[in-house]
């Protein structure tokens, strides 16, 4: 079978998913070293969100692990499929969570000027979060993008 790039079970498909995992779990670090971030809903299922992005990268992080050391092929249309669906999961999940959190953001930052405000609330701190985990999206939806033609393909 052709190897497609950013498929399972390849080295482009590994770093896709390391470079999935790196940035989900920055955006979980720096959003939980922001003081008063679990005062607001939409930074908690950030946290949870990326949590679940970590998990599922990783796991399939792994899973590429050893199919390049052992020389398997997971292209297989059940693995596929699981693939599929468990990346536009948690691409929708991510998306959902950037985009919400971004509001809040704006609406605090630009609109009520509370960052301005009230200097204490790590404004920066939200941002640099929400932008790491619209990063992570992006990769998420690259390699959904990519399992479902290798989907179509099988």
């Amino acid at each position: 079978m052709k190897e497609i790039i950013g498929g399972p079970g390849t080295v482009s498909g590994l770093l896709l998913r390391i470079g999935q995992c790196v940035f989900a779990a920055a955006s979980i670090s720096i959003m939980t070293s922001a003081i008063g971030f679990s005062s607001y809903t939409s930074f908690c299922y950030l946290i949870a969100s990326m949590g679940l992005q970590l998990l599922w990268s990783f796991g399939l992080a792994c899973l590429d692990i050893y199919a390049l050391r052992r020389k398997k092929d997971l292209q297989n249309p059940v693995l596929v499929s699981l693939f599929v669906v468990g990346d536009w999961v948690t691409a929708m999940l991510s998306l959902a969570a950037a985009c919400s959190s971004a509001g809040v953001v704006v609406l605090y930052a630009r609109d009520m000027n509370f960052c301005k405000i009230h200097p204490d609330l790590p404004c920066s701190r939200y941002e640099i979060s929400i932008l790491l985990a619209f990063l992570t999206w992006l990769q998420v939806s690259v390699s959904s993008h990519v399992m479902f033609w290798i989907l179509a393909s099988v």
